[in-house]
């Protein structure tokens, strides 16, 4: 009996685990792209709301809307759809339904429960930066680019009404308890400062009182519960209070230092909660003013913040890649929500494939482990953006350019920082050792190319000739040559032994007879062909040029991507090039993110990546072929399975 009884307990824990396993969500893996197998980071975090039953939270982020576990910090969910950053995050009353808004000038209406786009709302060329539904559940405003707000109607997802009035980019909006008035904060960067804040009637879409008294943006509104008071936060670092009634200003609370992103009311209607671009949040005595606590967990400034219903969590957003619940009533931590991370700048992988590294906008460098996809190390020493990475050829070493000019060595077992190299005036956004690691070669802003020894860190050599910033760097396969692109639209290549420039590739400058000579077409990227015999190079207006090494001559251009060719990367076996995509212009709509796969031999397009949804700043293989990394802007980097489809033509 004990033993039948062992036999049954053991079936059934193997069965609840299997269930467990079954059903457990890895975020690295949801709302994957086609031939994408993996996601490194979450993108960076805009706004944070609470679902109406305290049991969800939802993450406006840059790749789309995460949906987390409110008690846990479980990832459930990633609504994928937008092809640009989301802004804004809403719950409808019911909590059935969630409003996303984008800066790809859209919004979207999510069925909770399945993660379905419901309906999309199309703001017509114009970005969407905020959203609220109604109390009723009825209606929808969006706050957009275009300076105005827009009411639709949620069943017919029809425009009922337009606001117009703001001279700006409507940035906050937020429907009173009773819903018979809208709030608007508007932020404006033309001559005609707009640091109003509006009130509307819902009903006729009239403007019902103007709010001023702020000497900077308005960027976050909220009612109080019972809707008589309406709190604002501004660039001026102030958060103010008013009367809803009369209009006018009850209290300035100007504890900030600095810009303030984000107020919200606690249910109760007795405190606010301010966080801004000094990395702290501040518990704020409604009546009085007075501060009643300080919270400074974040180590970035604060994005967003928001209440639990029941009003014992505060939930805050920040740049330091973190959402931190905290316990309102002590200030003590909850629980941290990781992984949120800033623009890639650079990824590399390790020679023996299972690692990669990448630079982000947030002063780190961070290893990844690429079965797992979990961060293995971050290396934090940094107090500049990481902007270049690479590893040393035995993979000991990894060397990162950073803005501010330096360059810095660490131990990639433990850590450490071996060692910094500190002659560069401005960033390094290229770095490359030589094939045997001896020695390693830099690219600055100040159009100068530096070669290093390796081991003691000295300056071996100086490379002159550029007239504008050395965006990329790259050494020939046997090491004696080194190839550069720079913003004078020219690539050039150098002897290592002597520094002297062998050669000049002008496929980018402009024409002498061009009407704009100021303006050559920079190379952002060169990479050699594994035999190094052909180097590529991508640049502006998304031309990418093979070149002979041995006689300078333009063997083919690739000339598919709608904007720049910002990276470029040859497969180990120089069958494939990738090239990844960025736009660097003014224009807002028909944004090229994607990544390309050409046939050398034949120059034609092999196949077209698309998931990310901010500019593709750096793509690599991993050594054995199989994968592509992808480094974007949009705080994520996605691995492709590049031999499944890829090159279906090679096998």
């Amino acid at each position: 009996m004990k033993n039948k009884l062992f036999f049954n307990l053991t079936v059934l824990l193997t069965i609840f685990a299997f269930t467990l396993n079954t059903f457990a969500q890895d975020h690295t893996r949801l709302g994957l792209p086609d031939g994408a197998k993996m996601r490194l980071g979450k993108g960076h975090n805009r706004e944070i709301v609470y679902s109406p039953d305290g049991s969800k939270l939802a993450v406006a982020s840059s790749i789309g809307v995460w949906i987390y576990d409110a008690q846990t910090g479980e990832e459930l969910d990633l609504y994928i759809g937008h092809t640009e950053p989301v802004t804004s995050v809403a719950f409808s009353p019911d909590g059935n339904t969630l409003v996303s808004g984008s800066e790809d000038t859209t919004s979207r209406l999510w069925d909770v429960d399945t993660g379905e786009t419901k309906r999309i709302l199309n703001e017509r060329k114009s970005q969407v930066f905020s959203v609220a539904f109604s109390p009723d559940g009825n209606t929808i405003a969006s706050g957009s680019s275009n300076w105005t707000i827009r009411l639709w109607d949620v069943d017919a997802g029809e425009v009922k009404r337009i606001l117009t009035g703001h001279s700006g980019n409507v940035v906050s909006i937020a429907f009173s308890p009773d819903g018979k008035t809208l709030a608007s904060g508007s932020r404006d960067y033309s001559i005609r400062l707009d640091n109003t804040i509006r009130l509307w009637y819902v009903d006729t879409g009239e403007t019902k009182r103007i709010l001023t008294g702020h000497t900077g943006f308005v960027i976050s509104v909220a009612f109080s519960p019972d809707g008589k008071t309406l709190a604002s936060g501004s660039e001026d670092t102030t958060s103010r209070l008013w009367d809803v009634d009369t209009g006018e200003e009850k209290r300035i609370l100007n504890e900030q230092i600095s810009q303030v992103f984000s107020v919200a009311f606690r249910p109760d209607g007795k405190t606010l909660a301010s966080g801004g671009d000094d990395s702290i949040i501040r518990l704020l005595n409604v009546d009085t003013g007075e501060v009643k606590r300080i919270l400074t967990r974040h180590k970035g400034y604060i994005i967003s913040v928001a209440f639990s219903p029941d009003g014992n969590t505060l939930a805050s957003g920040s740049r330091d890649s973190t959402i931190r619940l905290l316990d309102v009533d002590t200030g003590e931590e909850k629980r941290i929500l990781k992984g949120h991370t800033e623009s890639v700048t650079s990824v590399a992988f390790s020679p023996d494939g299972n690692t990669l590294a990448s630079g982000n906008f947030d002063n780190t460098i961070r290893l990844w482990d690429i079965d797992t996809g979990e961060e293995k190390r971050i290396f934090k020493g940094n107090t500049k953006w990481g902007i270049s990475v690479t590893f040393s050829p035995d993979g000991n070493t990894l060397a990162s350019g950073i803005w501010g000019g330096t360059i810095r060595l660490w131990d990639v077992d433990t850590g450490k920082e071996k060692r910094i190299l500190n002659t560069h005036t401005e960033y390094v956004p290229s770095v490359a050792f030589s094939p045997d690691g001896n020695t390693l070669a830099s690219g600055d802003d100040d159009s100068i190319i530096r070669l290093w020894d390796v081991d003691t860190g000295e300056e071996k050599r100086i490379l002159k000739g550029h007239k504008e910033y050395v965006p990329s760097v790259a050494f020939s396969p046997d090491g004696k040559i080194l190839a550069s692109g720079s913003g004078d639209g020219t690539s050039r290549l150098w002897d290592v032994d002597t520094g002297e420039e062998k050669r000049i590739l002008k496929g980018n400058a402009v024409p002498q007879d061009a009407d704009d000579k100021d303006n050559p077409l920079e190379v952002f990227s060169v990479a050699f062909s594994p035999d190094g015999n052909t180097l590529a190079s991508g640049g502006r207006g998304g031309i990418i040029r093979l070149w002979d090494v041995d006689t300078g001559e333009e063997k083919r251009i690739l000339n598919t991507h709608a904007e720049s060719a910002t990276s470029v990367a040859f497969s180990p076996d120089g069958n494939t090039l990738a090239s990844g995509c960025g736009e660097y212009t003014n224009a807002v709509l028909d944004r090229d993110y994607t990544i390309r796969l050409w046939d050398v031999d034949t120059g034609e397009e092999k196949r077209i990546l698309k998931g990310h949804t901010g500019n593709v700043v750096s793509v690599a293989f991993s050594p054995d072929g199989k994968t592509l990394a992808s480094g974007s802007e949009d705080g994520t980097i996605l691995l492709w399975d590049h031999r499944s489809r890829a090159d279906e033509t090679d096998n």
